[in-house]
């Protein structure tokens, strides 16, 4: 309503009251001949008049207070400080509307917070991606000039090729983890769980690392009986699983072992991933799941530090986990647990 409109109605409220008051008072004097009563009568409407009057001032003002509470609450969650007006136990109308803005306002701060700690993610993510490839890159450039010269040996030309094919490999090794990283964290991958052998999914993980085990003369095992079956995804865990092992034989030295052994429980079956390797000291334990984590132990050793963090994501978003326990110089164990 504007403000004319406004002003024409409290206009035409006041002229009604007194064309009322006027009727009243005229039909007093025309049927009531006794004068006390007329004017017992007319303080009785003088009275209730005034009472209405009185109880639409206490109204406004009410009305005219709840509005300058609630301005308030607003300016000082505008301004991101606590209001100084906000009784959050007080059974009233203002507290319980401060109550719901201050659960929006935690709502839209908490949002907030999250969009801020994304755009870091993103940003540490383009950070760690380009630190990644540069590398690479810078080799593969090197290489690429250096077979440009045509007086180059046949025999040096080969064993340049060799190397930049590795680091073509290496490239190509880390977009493809990038991808699933990608596709992990955005959940555009999809987990199709079924009830499947568990000894097929691990057969399929240890085939991925059987020739690197072999070229290092590192012994492996499996214990799986063939009758255990597993609510999961066989191609994703396979996925899992060969990053653990694929650890397990870099860190391994020469001559070591790599064991699996599978133990049905109650509510979950666990795959224990044994290794000889080099061991993680129990302050990194948590530090080996994050993305792009690599120990100064392991820095000698090729890796983006991808393998443990794709791991941990597909074993969590099938409602298992992964612990592990270890002893430096002696070895590691990542146990692995899924629903049964």
């Amino acid at each position: 309503m504007t403000r004319l409109g406004r002003i024409l109605l409290r206009l035409s409220t006041l002229l009604l009251s007194v064309v009322l008051t006027g009727l009243l008072i005229w039909l007093l004097w025309q049927y009531i001949p006794r004068a006390s009563v007329r004017y017992s009568l007319l303080a009785i409407y003088a009275g209730i008049f005034a009472a209405a009057g009185l109880w639409i001032f206490l109204q406004r003002r009410q009305v005219s207070q709840f509005a300058d509470d609630l301005c308030e609450t607003l300016d000082a969650l505008l301004a991101g400080r606590q209001p100084e007006n906000f009784h959050p136990y007080e059974d009233s109308l203002t507290a319980k509307v401060q109550g719901k803005l201050m659960q929006y306002f935690d709502i839209m701060s908490e949002g907030k917070a999250q969009s801020q700690r994304d755009k870091e993610t993103i940003q540490g993510l383009v950070s760690d991606i380009s630190h990644q490839v540069k590398t690479p890159i810078a080799n593969i450039r090197l290489y690429a000039g250096i077979l440009g010269n045509s007086a180059l040996p046949a025999d040096k030309r080969g064993a340049f090729l060799h190397t930049m094919s590795g680091q073509i490999d290496k490239l190509d090794f880390l977009i493809q983890s990038l991808i699933k990283m990608s596709r992990l964290e955005t959940g555009t991958f999809v987990l199709h769980i079924e009830e499947a052998p568990l000894d097929q999914t691990i057969a399929r993980a240890m085939s991925t690392v059987w020739a690197n085990a072999q070229q290092k003369h590192i012994l492996l095992s499996a214990q799986c009986d063939n009758s255990i079956t597993v609510r999961h995804d066989p191609k994703w865990t396979a996925e899992a699983l060969g990053n653990l092992l694929d650890n397990a034989v870099k860190y391994t030295p020469e001559g070591g072992s790599v064991s699996v052994r599978v133990l049905p429980w109650q509510f979950y079956t666990r795959i224990d991933i044994t290794d000889t390797g080099i061991g993680i000291p129990e302050e990194h334990y948590h530090d080996v799941f994050q993305r792009f984590y690599r120990s100064p132990e392991a820095s000698s050793q090729e890796g983006v530090g991808l393998g443990l963090y794709l791991a941990n994501g597909i074993v969590t978003r099938q409602n298992g986990y992964i612990t592990v326990t270890s002893k430096v110089g002696q070895g590691t164990t990542f146990s692995v647990y899924l629903l049964s």
